[in-house]
């Protein structure tokens, strides 16, 4: 029987034959191969034999483990990062029920007479309205969150003052079928430069909060971030092309 092992504390070939001579000496090994680099040795035996009689013959130096010791520990940090995710999802459950309820509105205010282009002002409109509401629920704390990712609110700090209102206005000029271009170019614009500084913060892997709902829901910044920007320009392209 052929089994692999990890085994540490190998600097040299030196300390490879030394590893080599003393498992060699065990009895029932039969065959052994280091591989320095890996860190591995494949151990060739006539009968099952225990770690512990490894360990005893090698110096005090080297450690010796089951790579099956390896998988656990691998299996245990997938266990955390699938955790991790659920605990991401969980805390994203907000903005999600808050898209749902958004795109069903939208349908519900079309449905007796649909009209592609009036349920997309419609989901723009409500979207900026509701996404303002939860800003302003703290407008003091709002700033500091926004510009750690928004380009224009790190250079221009009062943007993020403003930015709340601006939501606000656009809102009520998508569900007052008022000034529908300018709502639509200012859309791109300021989601433009808000989503450049969101796929920069993804791309960086920086952990910090995302502050499209404000600060009173803390929610991580995440890829859902990114989607929810991404489906309002898209929108705004689309229409601004009809």
């Amino acid at each position: 029987m052929r089994n692999s092992y990890k085994i540490k504390g190998m600097t040299c070939q030196g300390c490879v034959t030394s590893v080599k001579e003393n498992l060699l000496g065990i009895n029932g090994v039969e065959a052994v191969e280091v591989d320095l680099q890996k860190g591995e040795a494949e151990i060739e035996m006539g009968a099952p034999i225990s770690i512990s009689a490894f360990k005893s013959a090698l110096p005090e130096k080297y450690s010796i483990e089951e790579k099956k010791e390896l998988f656990v520990d691998s299996l245990s940090r997938l266990n955390e990062e699938v955790s991790e995710e659920k605990t991401k999802l969980q805390q994203l459950k907000p903005l999600i029920l808050i898209f749902g309820y958004l795109f069903t509105a939208s349908l519900l205010l079309n449905y007796s007479n649909w009209n592609t282009r009036e349920a997309m002002l419609d989901f723009m409109g409500l979207f900026y309205i509701v996404f303002s509401f939860f800003k302003f629920l703290d407008l003091k704390g709002f700033p500091e969150s926004f510009k750690m990712y928004d380009p224009l609110a790190k250079v221009l700090p009062v943007y993020g003052w403003i930015y709340p209102f601006i939501e606000l206005a656009l809102g009520l000029l998508f569900l007052m079928r008022f000034q529908i271009q300018l709502a639509l170019g200012a859309t791109i614009v300021i989601l433009g430069i808000t989503t450049y500084g969101v796929v920069k913060t993804l791309l960086d892997k920086k952990s910090i909060r995302c502050a499209c709902l404000g600060t009173a829901l803390q929610l991580p910044m995440t890829e859902a971030t990114f989607i929810e920007n991404s489906i309002m320009l898209i929108m705004a392209f689309g229409m601004l092309a009809i």
